[in-house]
């Protein structure tokens, strides 16, 4: 019987979790597994294990989380292990060059676009900010630059209407499990043929970070619902009322005439709240004050008074 590739595991977050499972469920020979140290988590800043560590100890695999991967420690670890393939997925830190060549056949990666469309740390988030229809998960063999990599399979997604980036990071987590085992199998009979991706269609995905929640209440509505559904769960959309912040969870675009200013509420039913922008109104669904839970804009309406003729901002 032919001996099954090793392979060393790297990742980190839940988006990795579909991955290690599909691996682990299709017997596939997982010597090691790598994730980011333990970090404060919560209120009470407690240490808390990456979604990784947790399920690949429940799992019953060696784990080590290396402060970093530049150390001559970790490739010697790595280098002990004698991998057929390195499995990178989200695990947040760039590896070096001597790292990604260890591996007996490739180092290979799971990136959650269809490259080279939206490199970077957060394409799930982009591609719903900027209206895309679809989307999808690429693996690729790793180099030293971001998401630069030849190109092994890709998979598409169309992008629902109310998709949250919560939602889509779900739907392409499993895909992108799928498509590692598709992947490794082409490795397997010789099937695989990777392709040079074209540099001058790359764009970038850049990190969030919590400050670019900020409503800009003169773009068109469409693309402020865009918006917030990106930006949900995090960073979380937002706007002020005077110094308070009102964090957005869900709207709609709704065809009404107005020529108040953008950011301005204007007169609808006494249970809604709607907001003009640069172009068109949005009608906000679910709403969350500054000390409060998230509410159905009826509820929250009840306690909190957002007359016509109030300007956020």
């Amino acid at each position: 019987m032919k001996k099954k590739a090793g392979i060393i595991f790297m990742g980190t977050p839940q988006f990795a979790v579909p991955a290690l499972k599909a691996l682990h469920e299709n017997d596939q020979d997982i010597t090691l597994v790598v994730t980011q140290p333990d970090r404060p988590k919560g209120r009470g800043r407690k240490l808390t294990p990456s979604p990784v560590k947790e399920t690949a100890m429940n799992l019953g695999y060696s784990v080590i989380q290396p402060s970093s991967v530049r150390t001559a420690e970790f490739s010697n670890c790595i280098e002990k292990h004698t991998p057929d393939f390195i499995v990178v997925v989200a695990f947040g830190h760039i590896i070096p060059k001597n790292i990604l060549t260890i591996p007996k056949i490739a180092t290979i990666n799971i990136h959650a676009s269809l490259l080279p469309k939206y490199r970077g740390p957060a394409p799930i988030q982009w591609a719903i900010i900027n209206e895309e229809k679809e989307t999808g998960v690429t693996t690729m063999l790793m180099d030293e630059g971001m998401d630069t990599g030849d190109i092994l399979l890709s998979s598409e997604l169309e992008i629902a209407p109310d998709d949250t980036s919560g939602t889509l990071h779900d739907r392409l987590a499993d895909l992108g499990a799928d498509l590692l085992i598709q992947t490794l199998n082409a490795f397997e009979t010789g099937d695989i043929n990777p392709i040079s991706q074209d540099h001058s269609q790359a764009t970038y995905a850049p990190m969030l970070k919590k400050n670019d929640g900020r409503m800009n209440w003169k773009l068109p509505a469409e693309s402020l619902e865009a918006f917030i559904r990106g930006m949900t769960p995090w960073p979380g959309a937002f706007t002020f009322h005077e110094k308070k912040r009102l964090k957005i969870f869900k709207a709609k675009t709704i065809v009404v005439d107005t020529e108040a200013s953008p950011g301005t509420v204007i007169k609808g039913f006494p249970d809604e709240l709607w907001i003009s922008t640069g172009k068109g109104v949005l009608s906000i669904m679910e709403i969350q004050g500054e000390s409060g839970k998230r509410l159905l804009i009826k509820d929250f309406l009840r306690g909190y008074k957002l007359p016509p003729g109030t300007h956020l901002h």
